[in-house]
C-alpha cells in the first residue's frame, strides 16, 4: 500500500511528519477516512509526493521552485521508515479531472513502477481536491481536516508560508518554529527561501501567477515582440557596452537572441529577466532548443521594480524596451522611481542603461481639439454581450474613429478610477473633442491595439515627456547621453492617423489650426 500526498508542498509541517510517521508505524490501524470508515491495516511500502504546479516558480501562488520543494521532501523523508518518491506535476491549465492527470503523470514518470489505483493507494488530502479522488474510488485520509467539526484543526502548510511572509525575522518566530518541520526550516534557511517568499508575496505589482496583466493574449504579444525585435536591436546595438549585458522585461528573449549573433558580443554574458511566467517559460524552451548562439545566456523570473535583479555594480549594459510605461501603469510613480534607482545601482561606473519606450509630447498639458472621422466605420453598433478577446477585437475594428474614441473614453484606465477629462465642442459646423494633448496622444497611439484592448486600456503611454525623463534620471544620479532622442513613428502617422484624426489648436473662435502629430517614442542612453 502507498500513501499519495498531492499538493504544492512549498514546505512541510511538523504535524505532517507526525501524522505520516504514525500511519507508517501503525500500518493504518485505527485510522478512519473522510467518511468515518475504518481503514484495513496494511503495510505501507512508500510515500508518494505529487508536487503540483511543478513548472511554476517565483509567483505569489507558487513562490518556491520545484527543485527546492523536492529537496525539502527528501530531507523530510530521511526520518521516515519507508522510502519517499517525488513526482512533479506540471500546471497545464484548467483540467476537469486533475487526479486522473496526476496519476497518469506519476505512472509515466515512474515508467509504470507506480501505477496507482484505489486498491494499492490511500490518498492524504485535506483540501477540496479530496472530492475528486473520492469520485475515483480512493480512500482519503483527512489529515488537517476534521470531518466531524467540518474545519481545519491543524495549520496547513500554506498558512505557515503566509505567516513567514509577514513575520519579519521568520527564523526567530516561535509559532513558525513550532509548526514548520526542521527539514523545511533547513532548506528555507540554507537557500534564503524565506526572504524570497517575503519579497514575492508582498510585491504589489505581479499577480498570483506572476503576470502584470491577466488580459493579455500571449500568442499575439509574442508574435509582435518577435516581429519588431530586429528593429529594436538595430536601434540599440551601437550603444551596447560589452561585458555583462542584461535585458529586463526580455519577453520571449528575442533581443538577446539577435545580440548573441553580434560578433562584438560573442564573449559577453547575457541575462534575461522576465516577470511573466508565460514568457519566462518560452525563454527556457528557446534555450533548450539551442536558439541562442552564445551558451552564456541565463534567464530568471523576477520583478525588477522593487529590488535589484543583478548584483550591485555588475552590469555593463542594461536594456529595457516597452517596459517602463508598464511599471507606471500597473504599479505607481513610486515604483517607477524605484526602478530607475535600481538600474543605477546595478551598473558599473560608465555603464549604460538603454531604455526604448513610448513617450509623451512636449506640450502634454496644452488643451487642444481633436477631430475624429465618423464616416470610416459604424457609429451605433452595439457591443456584443460578454465578448471574448477575439469578438471584442472584431467589434472594435468595425467602429468609426469617432465611435472608437467614445469607447476609449469609457475604458481608458477605468479600473484604476480614471475618467478621461474631455468635452465636445462645435466650431464652424464641425465637432471636436476638447482635451489635453497628453490624453489625445494616449488615444492616438493606442486606438489600434484591438487584439489586446482590455490590457492596453490599463496602460498609460504619455505620462512623461523627454524632459520629465531627463529630470528623473538625473535625480537618480544618471547622465542622459546626448545621443538620446525622441521620434515620431511615421508608419503610424501614415497608416493609422492621417485621414482618421487631426490635432487642432483653437484660434480665436475661427477655424482651428492643424497641429503636427507629436513624437511617440524615445531611445534613452542613461550612463552612470
Amino acid at each position: 500500500m502507498y500513501l499519495l500526498i498531492p499538493g504544492r508542498h512549498h514546505l512541510l509541517t511538523d504535524f505532517q511528519f507526525k501524522y505520516l510517521n504514525r500511519l507508517i508505524k501503525c500500518q493504518l490501524d485505527g485510522e478512519k477516512d473522510v467518511y468515518g470508515a475504518p481503514l484495513v491495516s496494511q503495510t505501507i511500502q512508500g510515500v508518494i509526493f505529487a508536487v503540483t504546479s511543478a513548472n511554476h516558480l517565483g509567483t505569489k501562488r507558487n513562490p518556491v521552485p520545484f527543485y527546492l520543494r523536492a529537496m525539502i521532501i527528501q530531507e523530510f523523508s530521511n526520518s521516515l521508515d519507508v522510502p519517499a518518491f517525488v513526482y512533479g506535476i506540471d500546471d497545464v491549465g484548467v483540467i476537469n479531472d486533475f487526479p486522473e492527470y496526476t496519476i497518469k503523470t506519476i505512472r509515466h514518470s515512474s515508467e509504470g513502477v507506480h501505477a496507482l489505483t484505489p486498491e494499492n493507494t490511500v490518498v492524504i488530502c485535506s483540501t477540496g481536491v479530496k472530492e475528486m479522488y473520492l469520485q475515483h474510488g480512493f480512500q482519503v485520509l483527512p489529515a488537517e481536516w476534521d470531518p466531524v467539526s467540518n474545519q481545519f484543526t491543524q495549520p496547513m502548510p500554506w498558512d505557515v508560508v503566509k505567516l513567514i511572509a509577514q513575520a519579519g525575522d521568520w527564523r526567530k518566530n516561535k509559532t513558525i518554529l513550532d509548526q514548520m518541520h526542521p527539514a523545511s526550516f533547513k532548506i528555507w534557511s540554507l537557500y534564503g527561501v524565506g526572504e524570497k517568499v517575503q519579497h514575492i508575496l508582498k510585491d504589489p505589482i505581479i499577480g498570483a501567477d506572476g503576470d502584470l496583466t491577466a488580459t493579455r493574449d500571449y500568442n499575439v504579444y509574442v508574435k509582435q515582440m518577435d516581429d519588431i525585435a530586429a528593429q529594436k536591436y538595430r536601434e540599440t546595438a551601437p550603444y551596447i557596452q560589452p561585458g555583462n549585458i542584461g535585458d529586463i522585461g526580455c519577453a520571449a528573449g528575442s533581443w538577446i537572441k539577435i545580440a548573441c549573433d553580434d560578433d562584438r558580443l560573442h564573449e559577453c554574458d547575457f541575462y534575461g529577466i522576465e516577470v511573466s511566467r508565460h514568457l519566462y517559460d518560452i525563454c527556457l524552451q528557446r534555450k533548450h532548443n539551442g536558439e541562442f548562439a552564445n551558451p552564456s545566456v541565463f534567464f530568471s523570473q523576477k520583478n525588477a521594480v522593487t529590488s535589484l535583479v543583478f548584483e550591485a555594480g555588475s552590469m555593463n549594459t542594461i536594456h529595457t524596451s516597452s517596459l517602463t510605461h508598464e511599471i507606471e501603469s500597473y504599479g505607481s510613480r513610486e515604483d517607477l522611481i524605484a526602478f530607475i534607482r535600481n538600474r543605477y545601482n546595478e551598473l558599473v561606473p560608465g555603464g549604460v542603461w538603454i531604455n526604448r519606450d513610448v513617450v509623451g509630447p512636449e506640450n502634454k498639458d496644452e488643451i487642444i481639439l481633436l477631430w475624429l472621422n465618423e464616416e470610416d466605420g459604424e457609429n451605433n453598433l452595439p457591443m456584443p454581450e460578454n465578448p471574448t478577446t477575439q469578438v471584442l477585437a472584431g467589434w472594435l475594428g468595425k467602429l468609426s474613429t469617432m465611435a472608437l474614441f467614445k469607447q476609449f473614453a469609457k475604458d481608458f484606465r477605468h479600473q484604476e478610477g480614471f475618467q478621461l477629462p474631455h468635452e465636445w465642442v462645435s466650431i464652424a459646423g464641425k465637432t471636436y473633442a476638447q482635451l489635453s494633448m497628453q490624453n489625445a496622444c494616449e488615444f492616438l497611439f493606442k486606438k489600434d491595439y484591438h487584439d489586446n484592448w482590455l490590457s492596453e486600456m490599463h496602460e498609460t503611454f504619455c505620462f512623461w515627456n523627454y524632459n520629465d525623463w531627463k529630470s528623473a534620471l538625473e535625480e537618480a544620479g544618471l547622465r542622459l547621453d546626448n545621443l538620446s532622442t525622441t521620434w515620431r513613428n511615421e508608419w503610424i502617422v501614415k497608416n493609422r492617423l492621417e485621414g482618421k484624426v487631426q490635432l487642432m489648436r483653437p484660434c480665436n473662435n475661427d477655424v482651428p489650426l492643424p497641429i503636427p502629430f507629436p513624437v511617440s517614442h524615445m531611445l534613452l542612453m542613461a550612463r552612470k
